[in-house]
């Protein structure tokens, strides 16, 4: 008698999980390029005019405290031993993690597969490589005789002068610099489908066609053209994700190396970073709130968009909270007397701190406020979804980062081993006419691009809507679909 073996039930294969839609249904392709290439086409708003000209006036105030700087010497400044950093480091700092967040969302973002990084990507690699523009501009400034900074570049010369490769102020020339070279070819590589797009849909042939046919690189939408364009994106991004974590690790040795009370600690490398992502963030938020407001862009920069990066300054403001924590949690542990004056003010009484009732209290205290407890709103859903609340927030943000840079550079240094060595520091209107031509350098760069390029990425939203109508994620968009 033959028996049958009985049969293995079979366990039911789950459905594929369904991604959840980032843009409406009814969006078309069409839509898509009049919508995105419409502040590229149209006449300047006044409100475009207005916030140039602001930017532009702050910029030359800038210019002018430069100007005046190197023509009677960097006395006018608030520098004084032993505060020699001053508000100029502390600026490069500050604009050096400003300008981490655009290659984040575009490198690392990308390699995970993020979806979302599609309509933000663009504004903010432009921010990254203005901010790194801003910040390169400081040390070149705080050397004093600005005319012989080549000095910090190794090459052979009749002087038999060669750079200290110890010392980590060096390391920053390489590091920046490299950093600055692959953001602004990701940043390129990513715009040439939509430059190619905005050259077709000029209708007469002139200088502003020849113009965008150059700098397209002769793009023409084939299957070659788009493999090579995904592969070195791809390695771009593959070369610009360690860099995220580098460069600000790599600032932040200028302070860790050093033996100064307060800098010399090893929680500095990820506390930077974190700084940095924090900061370049919460300006991303700020900038996209106004450019989708005055872009008509909320069907692309959508209220999801903008919430999912209120989570990652949360995030990082929690990973910064517990840095403040950390800092003054060793001053007490390691019973260090020197660290203990500069965060407590007495080595043996912890109630009375000196960071918080000395001559930069107030730095401290916005530091603080604006860094740890008010990102804290973000807890809140309806918040983290508010437009006016989450400006504000970022506002302050950024206000408190750049306070944090001083707090560390120039409240450590004026507190030193010896009390012969102690000073005060205090900014001088040139200080704050540098600063405020900083933000304007900044913003009227931002402005000319949102004036001549994209600022949302039309191909990679395409590609998008592609996806979540069901088509398969690897067909490329004809060229008269990219053009469409």
């Amino acid at each position: 008698m033959s028996t049958k073996p009985a049969a293995v039930p079979q366990r039911p294969v789950p459905a594929p999980l369904e991604e959840p839609p980032i843009y409406r249904a009814d969006l078309t392709l069409t839509k898509v390029t009049e919508d995105i290439l419409a502040p590229v086409f149209a006449k300047p708003t006044r409100q475009w005019w207005i916030a140039f000209v602001i930017a532009a006036s702050c910029f030359a105030i800038g210019v002018a405290g430069v100007v005046y700087q190197l023509i009677v010497g960097m006395g006018i400044l608030g520098i004084q031993w032993p505060a020699m950093w001053g508000t100029y480091i502390a600026n490069f700092v500050f604009w050096i993690g400003i300008g981490h967040a655009g290659t984040l969302i575009s490198a690392i973002l990308f390699l995970f597969r993020q979806r979302w990084r599609t309509a933000i990507n663009r504004s903010a690699e432009a921010m990254t490589i203005f901010a790194v523009a801003v910040a390169g501009m400081f040390p070149l400034l705080h050397v004093g005789r600005t005319v012989i900074a080549y000095w910090l570049f190794p090459y052979p010369n009749q002087r038999h002068l060669w750079v200290n490769f110890r010392s980590p102020l060096i390391w920053d020339v390489f590091a920046v610099s490299t950093y600055a070279t692959i953001s602004i070819l990701f940043w390129y590589q990513g715009m040439i489908p939509d430059l190619a797009t905005v050259r077709d849909r000029i209708a007469k042939s002139g200088f502003w066609k020849k113009f965008y046919g150059v700098i397209s690189m002769g793009w023409k939408g084939h299957a070659k053209d788009w493999h090579h364009y995904e592969v070195a994106y791809a390695m771009l991004a593959a070369i610009a994700t360690p860099l995220v974590l580098s460069v600000h690790s790599n600032v932040s040795t200028d302070f860790a190396t050093a033996t100064a009370p307060g800098w010399h600690s090893t929680i500095f490398p990820p506390y930077f970073v974190a700084g940095a992502i924090f900061s370049g963030f919460a300006m991303v938020v700020t900038l996209l709130v106004i450019v989708r407001y005055v872009f008509r862009l909320e069907d692309y920069l959508t209220i999801d968009h903008m919430e999912m990066m209120n989570k990652v300054i949360l995030v990082t403001s929690m990973m910064v909270g517990y840095s403040y924590f950390s800092e003054l949690f060793t001053a007490w542990y390691t019973s260090n007397v020197y660290e203990q004056y500069r965060f407590y003010g007495v080595h043996f009484d912890p109630h009375f701190w000196l960071l918080f009732r000395g001559p930069n209290a107030v730095p401290a205290y916005l530091m603080w406020s604006c860094n740890v407890f008010i990102p804290a709103f973000f807890w809140s859903r309806k918040i983290r979804r508010s437009i006016p609340v989450m400006f504000i927030l970022t506002l302050f943000v950024s206000v408190g980062m750049w306070f944090e840079r001083y707090t560390i550079i120039v409240d450590s240094q004026m507190r030193q081993y010896l009390p012969s060595s102690w000073g005060a520091f205090r900014p001088t209107r040139w200080d704050y006419a540098v600063l405020l031509g900083s933000f304007g350098m900044f913003f009227t760069l931002f402005l000319l691009f949102c004036r001549f390029v994209p600022v949302v990425a039309v191909a990679e939203v395409k590609q998008a809507l592609r996806r979540q109508i069901g088509e398969p994620p690897a067909a490329k968009p004809a060229m008269e679909e990219v053009n469409a």
